[in-house]
C-alpha cells in the first residue's frame, strides 16, 4: 500500500443538536397565541405565566382580569364547599362565601404595599399591571386548591376532627401559595430589579394577612353560634383555642 494514498476517514454520524428550553422560559414576556378566554388564561397561568403578565399592559388586559376574577370565584367557591362539607348545613354556602371574600379582601389589603415596594425598587409598572399580577397569583393558588379538593373532600367525609382538617387545609394553602408567589417572583426577575428584599418582606406580609383571615372569618370549618366572630383574635390564638377545645 503506497504512502501517498489518502487515509479513509471513518464516517461519524452527526449528533442531533439538543435545544433545551431555559428553566425560566415559562416567564418569557411574549404575546398570548389566542384571545384571553377563561380556558386560555388558565392554561397560561399553569404553563406560560410570562405571556399573561405581558398582556396586562395591552388591549387584552380587561379580558384577562375578568378571567382571573372568575377563576378565583369559581375555584375558591368550589373549594369552600369542600371545606363546608365537614359540617354541612349553613357552612355549605357560608364557607365558600367567606373563602372567596377573604381572598379578594387580602388582595385589596396587600396591593398598595406591593405597588409601593416594587416602585421603591425601581419597577416602572402601573398599578393595574401589579394588581393583575396579584390576581394571577391568587388565581393560581385557587387552581392548585381545586387539584387538592378531592383529597380534602374524602377526609372531610371520613373524619369529624376539625383540628386535623384545619391542618390539612393549611398545608394545601401553603403549597398553593408557594407556587403562586413564583408568579410574582417571575415578574420581578424579568424586570431585572437590583434587590428583591422588598418582595420578600411583602411575601411575609401577604402570608400573615391570609392566615389572619382564618380568624377574621371564623369559622371556615366547623360550626359556631354566629356567622362571624364577635371577638377579636390573632390567628395563632384562634388555632390554639380550637386545638384546646378538641
Amino acid at each position: 500500500m503506497s504512502d501517498s494514498e489518502p487515509t479513509a476517514t471513518p464516517h461519524v454520524p452527526a449528533q442531533p443538536v439538543r435545544t433545551e428550553a431555559p428553566l425560566d422560559d415559562a416567564f418569557s414576556f411574549r404575546p398570548m397565541e389566542r384571545e384571553p378566554g377563561l380556558g386560555t388564561v388558565i392554561e397560561a397561568l399553569l404553563k406560560r405565566p410570562g405571556s399573561l403578565l405581558h398582556e396586562l399592559d395591552g388591549r387584552r388586559r380587561s379580558g384577562i382580569l375578568k378571567s382571573l376574577i372568575l377563576t378565583i370565584l369559581v375555584c375558591g367557591g368550589v373549594y369552600g364547599v369542600v371545606m363546608g362539607s365537614l359540617s354541612g348545613g349553613t357552612q355549605l354556602w357560608a364557607a365558600p362565601l367567606k373563602l372567596t371574600g377573604g381572598l379578594f379582601f387580602s388582595i385589596l389589603l396587600c396591593l398598595p404595599s406591593l405597588y409601593i415596594f416594587l416602585c421603591l425598587n425601581g419597577a416602572d409598572l402601573r398599578i393595574t399591571q401589579i394588581g393583575g399580577a396579584l390576581l394571577g397569583m391568587v388565581a393560581l393558588v385557587t387552581l392548585l386548591l381545586i387539584g387538592f379538593a378531592p383529597v380534602a373532600w374524602i377526609f372531610s367525609q371520613s373524619t369529624e376532627s376539625i383540628v386535623m382538617m384545619g391542618i390539612l387545609h393549611l398545608v394545601f394553602w401553603v403549597i398553593g401559595l408557594w407556587f403562586g408567589v413564583r408568579l410574582i417572583k417571575g415578574l420581578v426577575a424579568r424586570l431585572d430589579l437590583p434587590d428583591q428584599g422588598h418582595l420578600k418582606v411583602w411575601i411575609i406580609i401577604f402570608t400573615l394577612v391570609s392566615l389572619q383571615m382564618t380568624a377574621v372569618l371564623r369559622p371556615l370549618i366547623g360550626t359556631a353560634d354566629t356567622l362571624l366572630p364577635t371577638e377579636k383574635k390573632f390567628f395563632v390564638q384562634h388555632w390554639l383555642d380550637t386545638m384546646n377545645r378538641k
